[in-house]
């Protein structure tokens, strides 16, 4: 629920940010408050994606998906990024015709009025957004907030253009600014796009969340032997960890299930949205996984081959 109705606040300000830039960009004939709606209307777009992502990512697992829906977040950041990305090109399409032919920017207050607002609105927008992203582990949301980040940068970009241009004069100002827009927003697109790529590939979590899953493991050494098959991946704001587990081969099932559940508890409590499976085999005596204080099935004259 905090994700949709963080989605659903960065739709509504999205939305009025589109309209307002749009009505500025028409009355002041400003290209970089133009391309600022283009960029808006990207962010719209992406809000909306990432709405009815999270939405499809809660659906329990079926038959069809038995993992879930997770990864559906993370096409949805793909194509947002790739959004950015179009929304960067066309902007300097633009900008650079501008330059070409000149452009007369006129009432330049109402230009300031109205980036001065997108960047209040941006800046409060984003840090929600951020706030439920990491509370919630949403590559969706991230992605969104990020769009209005860049989105804030930009808007402070056109405002200094702007307010050059009334100081100055120098009309080119404006489409020049347009041109840096689209070159900070083609980066956030591009860092975007590799980042939910990694995921779509089942890149490995990160070190330090791994390292602490190791740690995990190994501060239980009085109750396995060893561990081996590490695995870890994400998908959408799921983790996906898989291991094997080498136990003692005379400890009960019931024992072994006991500490499977503890370690299983300890990782989704230092990870959130963790799923969780543990392979248990049984150590063997004729390798060196078997210590010599295991003293299994002594009363039959040896050690047991698990």
């Amino acid at each position: 629920m905090k994700q949709k109705n963080a989605a659903i606040v960065s739709i509504v300000s999205n939305s009025s940010l589109v309209l307002f830039k749009i009505i500025a960009g028409i009355i002041t004939g400003s290209v970089s408050i133009i391309s600022e709606a283009i960029h808006s209307s990207i962010d719209l777009a992406a809000a909306i994606m990432a709405f009815f992502s999270i939405r499809q990512a809660g659906v329990p697992p079926d038959s069809r998906h038995p993992y879930g829906h997770g990864k559906i977040e993370n096409l949805s950041a793909v194509a947002e990024a790739m959004l950015i990305i179009l929304a960067a090109v066309l902007i300097v399409i633009e900008a650079v015709e501008k330059i070409k032919t000149g452009v007369q920017l006129s009432m330049p207050g109402v230009a300031i009025a109205v980036m001065g607002i997108s960047v209040v609105v941006n800046f409060l927008v984003a840090r929600y957004l951020y706030k439920v992203a990491k509370e919630t582990d949403s590559p969706a949301l991230e992605a969104d907030a990020k769009h209005l980040s860049a989105d804030i940068y930009s808007s402070l970009a056109v405002l200094a253009a702007i307010v050059l241009v009334a100081l100055t004069g120098r009309q080119i100002l404006d489409p020049i600014a347009a041109v840096i827009i689209s070159l900070f927003i083609f980066y956030e697109g591009v860092m975007i796009t590799k980042k939910s790529i990694g995921s779509l590939l089942d890149n490995s979590l990160p070190e330090d969340e791994v390292s602490s899953i190791r740690k995990i493991l190994e501060s239980e050494s009085g109750h396995i032997k060893d561990y081996h098959e590490l695995r870890t991946r994400k998908a959408g704001s799921e983790r996906h960890i898989d291991l094997h587990l080498t136990v003692c081969a005379s400890e009960t099932i019931s024992k072994t299930h006991a500490t499977m559940d503890i370690i299983e508890n300890r990782i989704s409590m230092q990870l959130n949205n963790c799923k969780v499976v543990i392979h248990p085999e049984p150590c063997n005596a004729m390798t060196d996984r078997c210590p010599d204080e295991c003293n299994w099935n002594k009363d039959n004259g040896g050690i047991r081959s698990g």
